[in-house]
């Protein structure tokens, strides 16, 4: 590079040469060439960039009604495609949970095998493959969207059976391999769910129980009451006029809430300080009026505080909870296991017959909303560790500490 050489600087200065084609620096030797910025190209990529994501879709119009199925989680077309995301090299059913992707990094695939053969791992969180070519998982999704289109009628097992060619046996058998409960159980989920619906619209506590299937409004009112924690003219209300009494107190596990209602006892948290609790409280209570009352709930912390030292084993703590079908059997379970005890939980899985619902185990365990009262510190991992506990690792080792007498 002969002009390079004519405009070397000496050494220990640096002084610029200009070239027809690109400039050049001279630092004590070392040469840095400065590329002109090609500023049309510049705005041409931008403009490629920013294209809407309408515009790149409408070559496909499959591929625009399964993107609107996963921006609305949409279950229905659960097993119909999965998609992809290339960033995170998993796939999922259109129903995932998970935060929604950005549309350029998702593709999308007929069957989970497709996904897996392009080099994508299955989600552990929505197990796409769970109900992608697997007949009973099919039975049960279609069991289920029948029953949510005729809740309105009285339903029974037989009548499902014989609307799907299985005899009353297999289908139950079937059903609760697959979710867990019930058809029967199902179908009360349903109906509360439909309750629901119905009181948040504005309609009468009458027509929101009918509607939904309910023969009658006399002891199906008591019991949708005892699911909706309250009344359901309180429920339609917003809640407003419900009234959750706590109280805040010290404890070997930090700082105690315990809140109630006129049934009894609803929640009871720990936490380092009592901002925590209140703001805890106020998202599991939301629309209820909470007051705190220390003198009226010192009886109920203190038979907490003798449960937690070992002088009470089986205090009469009266709850009022909201729970599933499944929740309420592994929370029975939880309150069998003795004290000083722990029990796996897979263990746990077996003892309310459900031998591969090890996880949901684990979910209703992190769901308690009544530390103490329904043990679920008591349930560790398969190999011994201590696992998750709501309310903190440590809590849950000082627990298990107390209870066993180290």
């Amino acid at each position: 590079m002969p002009e390079i050489a004519q405009n070397r600087a000496p050494s220990g200065a640096a002084r610029p040469c200009q070239s027809q084609k690109f400039g050049v620096i001279h630092f004590d030797r070392n040469i840095r060439i400065a590329h002109p910025a090609n500023l049309p190209y510049v705005i041409r990529m931008a403009t490629n960039a920013i294209l809407s994501e309408a515009t790149q879709m409408k070559q496909d119009p499959i591929d625009v009604r399964r993107w609107q199925a996963v921006t609305a989680r949409d279950s229905a077309l659960d097993g119909a495609f999965v998609f992809a995301v290339s960033s995170t090299g998993i796939f999922c059913r259109p129903s995932c949970p998970s935060k929604r992707p950005r549309r350029e990094n998702v593709s999308f695939f007929d069957r989970a095998r497709e996904a897996e053969q392009a080099g994508y791992r299955a989600c552990l969180r929505c197990r796409p493959k769970a109900v992608d070519g697997n007949p009973q998982a099919a039975l049960v999704r279609s069991v289920c969207r029948y029953i949510e289109q005729n809740i309105e009628d009285r339903l029974t097992l037989g009548r499902l059976a014989s609307e799907f060619r299985r005899s009353p046996f297999h289908l139950q058998r079937t059903f609760k391999s697959v979710l867990g409960i019930s058809p029967k159980a199902y179908m009360d989920a349903v109906r509360l769910r439909q309750v629901k619906h119905n009181l948040q619209s504005g309609h009468s506590v009458t027509t929101s129980l009918y509607a939904a299937g309910y023969g009658s409004s006399s002891r199906l009112y008591e019991r949708t009451a005892g699911q909706l924690g309250m009344t359901p003219e309180k429920y339609r209300r917003g809640a407003v006029a419900a009234v959750v009494r706590y109280t805040i107190a010290d404890s070997p596990l930090g700082r105690m809430l315990i809140a109630a209602t006129d049934k009894g006892i609803c929640a009871i948290q720990f936490a380092d300080t009592e901002e925590e609790l209140q703001q805890g409280l106020m998202r599991e209570f939301p629309f209820a009026t909470r007051r705190r009352d220390d003198e009226a709930m010192s009886d109920w912390h203190e038979k907490l505080a003798r449960l937690i030292d070992g002088q009470d084993s089986n205090p009469s703590l009266p709850l009022d909870i909201r729970a599933t079908a499944f929740q309420r059997r592994v929370w029975e379970a939880l309150q069998n296991i003795p004290r000083g005890e722990t029990r796996s939980y897979s263990a746990v899985a077996k003892k309310i017959g459900m031998p591969t619902a090890t996880r949901a185990v684990a979910r209703a365990c992190a769901t308690n909303p009544v530390a103490l009262a329904i043990p679920c510190h008591r349930v560790v991992r398969e190999d011994g560790e201590l696992g998750g506990y709501r309310w903190g690792i440590e809590r849950k080792e000082r627990l298990l500490a107390i209870e066993q007498g180290a």
